[in-house]
């Protein structure tokens, strides 16, 4: 009987005894999986950057692809002498930014030649050099007649003027209308940018939050 109580006592021991190492063994395992985890967390914090950035530069370059697809739709329309003619105004008020001239450029480039791709840039140009009911009247007409027009670095007019649009309005106190522009780029225009080449969704995310 004694004998068999220091079986049964020695049997105890060696089980709690493996219970122990496997209970070392787990906790083991959890510190390498934890040490794991964090390595992969700033290897992804550090090539996140990277990645964000690799995937903006496709979306500038597909934007690019658009807008030459667009400008060449001109030289359907308008000779060569007039393409040139085209730019000169417009980059008129490139140069002189907010002067009288460079207005009055703008204002005939879209009167004569009002099929031309540069004239959407040329409205959100003025709207951007203009107040109130000016800034608010020459987006409104990019947007609904010149939605398709892009700058050459990729910005299409219908979003930038939509964003831009919203802005003002919520200057102005309407909030809801403002709403219903950022609304409209997100659903229809997820891949539009800004002169800087962020994407404007994200840019309508991050006031957000």
């Amino acid at each position: 009987m004694i004998k068999y109580g220091m079986i049964v006592v020695a049997m105890c021991l060696f089980a709690g005894s493996v219970v122990a190492e496997d209970s070392e063994r787990v906790r083991e395992l959890e510190a390498k999986v934890k040490a794991l985890e964090k390595k992969i967390d700033r290897l992804e914090s550090s090539t996140a950057p990277a990645v964000a950035r690799m995937g903006r530069e496709q979306v500038v370059e597909k934007q690019k692809q658009r807008a030459r697809a667009r400008m060449r739709k001109d030289a359907a329309i308008y000779s060569r002498d007039e393409l040139h003619e085209i730019e000169d105004l417009y980059q008129v008020a490139n140069k002189k930014w907010q002067s009288k001239e460079g207005k009055e450029s703008l204002l005939l480039l879209i009167d004569k030649f009002d099929e031309a791709n540069r004239v959407g840039c040329a409205l959100t140009y003025l709207a951007q050099m203009s107040r109130g009911d000016d800034r608010e009247e020459y987006l409104e007409e990019a947007i609904d007649d010149y939605g398709d027009c892009y700058y050459g670095n990729g910005v299409q007019v219908g979003a930038y003027a939509r964003f831009l649009l919203a802005h003002h309005y919520n200057e102005t106190g309407e909030e809801d209308d403002a709403e219903e522009l950022l609304e409209e780029i997100l659903e229809d225009y997820p891949d539009s940018i800004n002169h800087n080449g962020e994407l404007l969704v994200d840019l309508i995310k991050s006031t957000r939050k």
